[in-house]
């Protein structure tokens, strides 16, 4: 959102119950005494996003159990530089690494902001439709949370209320249906609530839309693989007009294009002072960065050389994706200088951030989760899934047509009728219009190839284990037993 998040929102919430199996202090402003008006339930609702911008949300160990898993990426940085993320990268890792159990915390915490609101706000005395407004975007977003965690874990526990004390260490695992049934319920209440994007005023842009919540759960049937269903929402959405293709697919992750056209749902940043840091901005930008002069980022995240062998001859999204050592960056004033630390360095221009105020994990650059070229992929694969070849083709040549831009000798549409050699084909266009957003090793798993995906660029993957992430030791061992490990750990 455009509107920073009040300290006062996140001191009250930092007060209360955060994390399902943290204790928390007690302090004199709770959940208890907080929700008393309009105002209350706004700051609670604003609170849920602000979470997403933390270290343990968007952090380091996030673009690590995201993009350096996959085949994507490497670990990048210098060789001796977050050991914990390189053995994420050589799947040499078990449960005591950071990493599981960072996201883990950054997403319960979240979901715990979320289930406040929820549980909360409906006793306001407040306008209803704002109520139920602020209601369904809290649904979202614990939707959203709970989605990330089951694919990362498979089974975890459910909580949708604010525990006690004595209930926070006795967690158990809930089968994985039960949590896809929690999320589509969420979501299909938030559908239900929400408004369209061109609803909201330019204030609040960024704030959970009913597309969003139509994008979210088509993504859920695609894992159940209920490709008519699926199908339904990506139509619905495409045929809304709310959305369109930015022209210019280099243009898509400049802060110009920030909540633009092609957005569905995106964190706002705002660098603020360096006194205040952190407030408004993530270290989303900063771990990704260029590694020195002149972007003195932390180099993290580098694409790997498979990723660069899957783009087509001449497709301008690879250099719109990766920056290059010698290559003028975006902002047109400076050139990436060689990092002689850093093997091969090269790094992610989507989160690439222009000179900012403050320190570096003041990033400014808005955190993109959802866009319309994702939904558009995804109705190509739920139509071809489903035999519909007219119209998988006609959804991923707009993807095509878009990157090829005036240049009519690269990208040519697809015209392939033989249902498996068009699932091949849009996987791959999916790869190249989405790289380095985070997404990949969720679409590995969905597709069940991850073994044979990463097997195959010498990853020492172990099938029936590597699926799934560990649950944090720290959890097991805080749950005395009540928390059982994922088979292999």
């Amino acid at each position: 959102m455009r509107n920073i998040i009040l300290a006062a929102t996140i001191i009250f919430f930092n007060s209360c119950s955060e994390d399902f199996l943290d204790r928390k202090p007690t302090g004199t402003l709770t959940a208890e005494t907080f929700f008393e008006n309009e105002e209350h339930a706004i700051l609670a609702t604003n609170a849920i996003y602000s979470n997403f911008r933390s270290w343990e949300y968007c952090g380091l160990p996030y673009i690590g159990a995201t993009d350096v898993i996959s085949d994507d990426a490497d670990k990048g940085s210098t060789e001796n530089d977050g050991p914990y993320l390189k053995e994420v990268d050589d799947f040499f890792f078990d449960a005591t690494n950071q990493t599981f159990s960072t996201i883990w915390k950054g997403h319960y915490q979240t979901i715990s902001r979320a289930n406040i609101a929820i549980n909360r706000i409906p006793d306001i005395d407040m306008t209803a439709s704002l109520k139920e407004r602020l209601v369904g975007e809290a649904k979202f977003l614990r939707a959203f949370n709970y989605f990330r965690l089951v694919q990362w874990f498979g089974d975890i526990p459910l909580v949708t209320t604010q525990l006690t004390e004595d209930q926070f260490f006795t967690q158990k695992r809930n089968a994985k249906s039960e949590i896809y049934a929690l999320i589509e319920q969420d979501l299909k209440d938030a559908i239900a609530s929400l408004p369209e994007k061109s609803k909201y005023s330019i204030n609040d842009l960024g704030r959970a839309t009913k597309g969003a919540a139509k994008g979210i759960l088509a993504k859920l049937y695609m894992v159940q693989k209920k490709y008519a269903e699926a199908l339904v929402l990506c139509d619905e959405i495409i045929a809304s007009g709310e959305y369109s293709l930015i022209p210019n697919y280099n243009q898509i992750f400049t802060r110009a294009s920030e909540f633009g056209p092609e957005s569905m749902f995106e964190i706002g940043a705002v660098a603020l002072q360096a006194s205040i840091a952190g407030s408004g901005a993530s270290p989303y930008n900063m771990v990704q960065g260029v590694r020195g002069v002149p972007n003195l980022g932390w180099g993290f995240n580098r694409p790997s050389d498979d990723l660069i062998q899957n783009y087509e001859a001449g497709d301008p999204r690879r250099q719109a994706t990766i920056i290059y050592v010698g290559e003028v960056l975006p902002d047109g004033l400076t050139i990436v200088q060689d990092n002689p630390e850093i093997l091969n360095p090269r790094f992610n221009q989507k989160a690439w951030v222009p000179a900012h105020v403050g320190l570096q994990d003041n990033g400014p650059g808005n955190i993109r989760l959802l866009r319309y070229a994702d939904i558009i992929l995804l109705g190509a694969e739920a139509a071809n899934e489903l035999g519909q070849n007219s119209k998988a083709l006609e959804y991923v040549n707009m993807t095509r047509k878009r990157a090829r831009g005036t240049n009519n000798f690269i990208l040519k549409d697809l015209t392939i009728t033989d249902q498996a050699a068009l699932r091949t084909a849009i996987r791959k266009e999916r790869r190249s219009e989405l790289a380095m957003e985070q997404l990949r090793w969720f679409d590995l798993q969905r597709w069940g190839i991850q073994s044979e995906v990463m097997t195959k660029i010498g990853k020492p993957f172990i099938a029936n284990k590597h699926e799934l992430f560990p649950l944090p030791q720290t959890e097991i061992d805080l749950s005395a037993g009540s928390l059982a490990q994922n088979p292999g750990y």
